[in-house]
């Protein structure tokens, strides 16, 4: 039984209370510091802010307004709705427009559980306190994560392969069982040092000058990593001054791969990449947080009855704390309730078994797969290139926002973590990740994880069942998307890069035989297309803070000095140097535009059949390529294995997208307006490409231009980058450039956008609006819960 006592705020109430609280804090920390900080108050309720009072006024007069939203937010001659900067689709834009911005928060019970593990989880993995579960590290299973499991580097020896088959954790050296991981070992000089991959085999010179060299799997190459010859040491034994003096030769195969560590030679300990990196609640090691004690979830962002309100996170707070009328919270608590005031939607984030998330980011051997930053030897953030790494972001973002909530029945939309993303790139990492089963295609492995995926939160929650899913999201980051979720999911919406109709690429696109899907079992997969406009969504991929861009605001340099009329520059297949050798490499589509406009000679000598002077189509890359897509007034926007990169870079530098790949989806294609700033072709008009854009005239073209720069915001992930500065600025006191420039924009960003459209969904998505028992409190006008 719990009670609740009412507070009336005033100034001076609010500072006789802030006094108290002060002074009771002070007094835990010296008295008290392993309790939760409300254990001690004498009152049945705790407040640790006021929350405001609403103004039940406030949008009285909308609600009495008579003129309905299309009338007061009338289409432009696009058919857009401009709301927030940004050209929506016209049903959209104006329910944005006339509901979104007026939104009020409601009342939500926030659940805060107090569970407890076996043995405490053993010191070797996390309880989730909601269900009084373990969620083990690498290497350790069970209830109390007390077993301890042997993960081997090598698949069984034979005769002729004595390390057994290649697989990317093949060791000759020493093998970290908890990790399948391969280091130098006892007995030499630095045993915590790497041996990864080819590091430890034998090398094949080439036959021919520049050619690559080859491995031998078959045979160590004990020499070049154990040696203590004093001139050319073995790669363990290697001292890092002297190797930096060039005072002694080693092996260069041998690298720094693995997370945690940084220098030439792994000589730095530094900061693994972890899930917002543990919320400052826990540890990072080396990717999974190891939380502090009251904290659990993939970021140690969820408080226990176990946990100080005062470290609560910013969508925990304000909050009013309802504690058991018996007294201090002790034992096996079942949970406490935290009201707090949130706007619509909210986001139930599943806390899934670490197989899905964080041993994933624990045990991959490369550690620029899957993320969107390392650390380097003084902890600063170095962002990579990862496009996939927009998982990350957007999982982070959801994770830390104010629409996030632990109350699943109140919940909107359930967020399924699955980071496929890490999957797919470490389906080969070891031989416990074997993909043998499933015919070597790792569009069939990471198929698989998200039925196990499935089949958790239907064993342990009861909201799938519900809606048969169809509130639920999932994230697909790979090439083709969710051309491979399995049939039981495809109700749900689905995040991806990769908006695929089917309507007439019906098949897997990619050139990549292993991420084929056209042999996955239609009992598997069903027969559902990659995307489907009316549920799913197309989210923009990872691009790293770019200082140069953001210091010359390459989005807004004006018309008279982009002097190029049209600019690709990428991958165009067999026809040029280091082109992909595969016809089915972009659906051919590349490879047409460079036929009809190449600007440079191809293998043969030859130019596009159409070459001009300011078309400029190339295959190399080009150090000045940001400038030379801001020089630009169009910019191709063309598959690669599927999706690329490439309309993010054309919007991001402010040029107008050239979108050529018919019946393919673009980021935010199906909610905003594409007529106001992007221009289609199809792809039998590529020979007519030249004609079509010098067909705009300079009104058109300054109108797209304008719009371009109005939502290119929307195309990056801001969010999760300010956070990240705002860690780095707590821990070491300093602002990097890319935080300084990128914290003077406020316009929406990518999870603004994101949530923007989920409220609209929420409330005109046609399931929803038959589904009488879904009726929540909304902080929305009558007007809005109507079909407009």
């Amino acid at each position: 039984m719990f009670s609740v006592q009412k507070l009336n705020c005033s100034w001076s109430l609010v500072g006789i209370i802030a006094s108290i609280v002060a002074l009771v804090t002070v007094v835990q920390l010296f008295l008290f510091p392993a309790v939760p900080s409300f254990d001690y108050f004498g009152y049945k309720q705790v407040k640790d802010a006021c929350i405001p009072t609403i103004d039940s006024e406030k949008n009285s007069g909308l609600q009495k307004q008579q003129q309905p939203l299309n009338a007061r937010f009338p289409a432009d001659l696009h058919n857009a709705v401009v709301y927030r900067g940004a050209p929506w689709k016209a049903d959209i834009g104006r329910w944005l427009s006339g509901c979104d911005s007026v939104a009020s928060p409601i009342k939500v019970h926030e659940e805060i559980a107090g569970r407890k593990c076996k043995d405490g989880c053993s010191g070797q993995g996390v309880c989730n306190h909601e269900f009084g579960q373990c969620r083990c590290f690498h290497g350790f299973n069970g209830d109390g994560c007390s077993e301890r499991l042997e993960l081997s580097c090598n698949y069984p020896a034979t005769e002729e392969l004595p390390y057994g088959r290649w697989v990317v954790s093949i060791c000759s050296a020493h093998c970290d069982t908890t990790r399948a991981m391969c280091f130098c070992g006892e007995g030499t000089k630095y045993p915590n040092r790497p041996v990864a991959e080819s590091c430890g085999f034998q090398m094949i010179l080439p036959s021919e000058p520049g050619a690559p060299k080859a491995v031998n799997w078959s045979k160590a190459d004990h020499e070049n990593i154990f040696s203590t010859n004093g001139s050319v040491p073995g790669w363990c034994n290697v001292d890092p001054v002297e190797a930096y003096d060039l005072k002694v030769k080693f092996k260069e195969e041998c690298d720094c791969k693995y997370d945690g560590l940084f220098g030439r030679f792994c000589e730095t300990p530094v900061s693994s990449t972890c899930i917002n990196q543990c919320s400052g609640q826990g540890h990072c090691r080396g990717g999974f947080c190891q939380c502090d004690n009251g904290w659990y979830g993939v970021d140690c962002s969820i408080p226990s009855v176990h946990s100080s309100i005062r470290d609560w996170p910013q969508w925990l707070c304000p909050a009013q704390i309802s504690i058991p009328d018996d007294g201090p919270v002790v034992g096996n608590m079942g949970g406490l309730k935290a009201m707090v005031e949130k706007k619509r939607p909210l986001i139930y984030v599943y806390d899934l078994p670490p197989e899905f998330n964080s041993l994933l980011l624990e045990g991959r051997h490369f550690k620029f797969e899957c993320v969107n930053r390392i650390y380097d030897q003084d902890n600063a953030t170095v962002w990579t290139e990862q496009l996939y790494g927009s998982q990350i972001a957007m999982y982070e973002s959801m994770l830390a926002s104010p629409h996030r909530t632990l109350n699943g029945e109140e919940a909107d939309y359930y967020f399924v973590p699955v980071l496929d993303s890490c999957i797919i790139t470490r389906a080969d990492d070891a031989p416990h990740l074997s993909m043998e089963k499933d015919m070597g295609l790792r569009s069939s492995f990471t198929l698989e994880f998200y039925k196990k995926a499935l089949d958790h939160i239907v064993q342990q929650y009861p909201y799938w069942n519900r809606s048969s899913g169809r509130d639920h999201i999932w994230s697909f980051s790979w090439d083709e998307g969710a051309c491979y979720a399995p049939k039981e999911i495809w109700s749900s919406m689905m995040l991806v890069h990769w908006g695929n109709t089917n309507s007439k690429h019906n098949h897997s696109t990619t050139a990549y035989w292993a991420d084929n899907w056209d042999d996955i079992s239609s009992d598997r997969r069903g027969n559902h297309s990659c995307f489907d406009p009316q549920k799913d969504l197309v989210i923009p991929a990872w691009k790293r803070p770019d200082v140069t861009s953001l210091s010359q605001k390459l989005w807004a340099r004006p018309r008279e000095d982009r002097k190029t009329l049209f600019y690709f520059n990428g991958n165009l297949g067999p026809a040029y140097e280091r082109g992909r050798p595969e016809s089915t490499y972009s659906m051919g589509i590349r490879q047409k535009l460079a036929e009809e406009f190449g600007s440079l000679p191809n293998k043969d000598g030859k130019l596009g059949k159409q070459h001009v002077e300011d078309v400029i189509v190339i295959a190399h890359p080009s150090e000045s390529y940001h400038d030379d897509l801001a020089n630009s007034v169009f910019c191709g926007v063309m598959p690669g294995d599927g999706w690329s990169g490439r309309m993010e870079d054309s919007i991001l530098q402010g040029c107008i997208p050239v979108v050529i790949q018919d019946g393919i989806f673009l980021p935010w294609e199906n909610v905003l307006n594409y007529e106001s700033f992007a221009v289609r072709l199809r792809e039998d008009e590529i020979p007519n490409l030249v004609n079509i854009l010098r067909g705009f005239n300079e009104t058109e073209v300054e109108f797209m231009l304008a719009n371009v720069k109005s939502i290119w915001q929307r195309y990056s992930y801001r969010d999760s980058i300010l956070r990240e500065a705002k860690r780095q600025k707590s821990a070491f006191g300093y602002v990097k450039d890319w935080a300084e420039k990128l914290s003077e924009l406020s316009e929406d960003d990518v999870f603004s956008t994101f949530i923007q459209t989920l409220h609209y969904k929420l409330y005109n998505d046609p399931w929803r609006i038959q589904n009488t028992n879904l009726k929540k409190e909304t902080g929305l006008p009558e007007e809005c819960l109507l079909k407009v």
